[in-house]
């Protein structure tokens, strides 16, 4: 999800719409800070110093966040105020196509 709509054109659909894979993949973890303009409902402790988004820290992880069916329409709840690892990960990149496969 993260910075999708920056490497379109806007008439273009983002291909984190239709995916969601990530969100479905990989343990959402950041500095705890980063979860203040968050819903506390939708992060967890992760320890003194971190916290992770709500759903992540599970054997199948699947982020508290994320509205609609993987590989379907889907859509990150809280886009705007996501965390660094959520802004970070590109559409296309390693990670990306690993969450895919």
């Amino acid at each position: 999800l993260p910075g999708c709509l920056s490497r379109f054109r806007m008439s273009e659909p983002s291909p984190c719409t239709t995916c969601g894979a990530c969100c479905a993949t990989y343990r959402v973890s950041f500095y705890w800070a980063e979860a203040e303009p968050l819903p506390a409902a939708l992060t967890r402790p992760l320890g003194r110093w971190y916290a992770c988004m709500a759903g992540t820290e599970q054997p199948q992880p699947r982020c508290a966040a994320l509205a609609g069916e993987i590989g379907g329409p889907v859509a990150c709840t809280v886009y705007d105020q996501r965390p660094s690892p959520c802004r970070e990960l590109q559409p296309g990149d390693d990670k990306c196509r690993r969450a895919r496969a």
